[in-house]
């Protein structure tokens, strides 16, 4: 018992490595690798919540069927390593740790990341709707859904919670090399989001999006408000929370990482 009480530390340090080796990659990431991933990930949720639609319209609406169905667009963004806005708060961050990366880096991935997420689903979301016009109903039922939470502390506690959960999710994912424990930590997030409603900026806009492409009676400026103050949200719950705890969790890896001393080589920390 305590040597694997020992060997614990030593797991949550060399996962943390591995964080702090993904994000480098990702904060040194250029523009082509940039904009396929990013349209990708926007593309693979799409394919999540045109899943989700297809069960709520021909299951009399049942949300945790349907949940399990949009999970299908996480195992795929997971599987194909394409990368949500909000899976870039605790990878990015770790990775500027004791570098010359700065702000205008995490910026760049961010912005960059969150406008051809949106990008990619908007047109994915187009097709559904032309393809499917039966499910014109069911789009603008998902989408009113996040207008009616309106802007207010309930709306953001669940945008925090969204948050959070992504970023766990991200720990989870590049702490492992097992496909199979990648498949179960994103396919969890994805029903969880789906299941509670919950206020995820890119997940909810893309329903939005199916919605306003099907006839809704809101509009792109009520979108607008609905994204910003669900991506506020997400990084209160993705930084503020998740990532800090992460950084406590790993504890010497994290003063190295700060301290400039780059992470072992990935073959040394996979050795453990």
């Amino acid at each position: 018992m305590a040597e694997g009480q020992q060997d614990e530390p030593e797991e949550v340090e060399s996962a943390f490595e591995l964080t702090v080796e993904e994000g480098q990659r990702r904060l040194t990431r250029t523009i082509p690798a940039l904009v396929g991933t990013g349209l990708a990930a926007g593309v693979d949720v799409s394919i999540g919540v045109f899943a989700l639609m297809l069960v709520l319209h021909n299951t009399d609406e049942n949300l945790l069927v349907g949940a399990i169905a949009f999970s299908f667009g996480f195992v795929a963004l997971t599987l194909a390593r394409s990368e949500l806005f909000t899976e870039n708060f605790l990878v990015p961050i770790a990775g500027m740790l004791g570098t010359e990366h700065g702000v205008y880096s995490i910026l760049r991935l961010w912005t960059g990341t969150a406008v051809l997420n949106l990008a990619g689903g908007w047109v994915v979301a187009a097709l559904v709707i032309s393809g499917f016009p039966q499910l014109r109903p069911t789009a603008i039922k998902l989408g009113e859904h996040f207008t009616e939470l309106g802007i207010g502390w309930r709306s953001f506690a669940m945008a925090m919670l969204a948050g959070m959960i992504i970023t766990v999710m991200t720990w989870m994912v590049e702490s492992t090399r097992s496909r199979g424990a990648q498949i179960v930590a994103s396919a969890g997030a994805g029903f969880l989001l789906a299941a509670a409603e919950i206020n995820h900026c890119i997940v909810a806009s893309l329903e939005m999006f199916a919605g306003l492409i099907a006839g809704a009676p809101y509009s792109y400026l009520d979108w607008l408000s609905v994204f910003a103050w669900a991506a506020l949200g997400n990084m209160v719950g993705g930084v503020g929370l998740v990532t800090v705890i992460r950084f406590v969790q790993a504890g010497s890896s994290a003063r190295r990482a700060a301290g400039g001393r780059p992470p072992p080589p990935r073959e040394q920390i996979e050795s453990h």
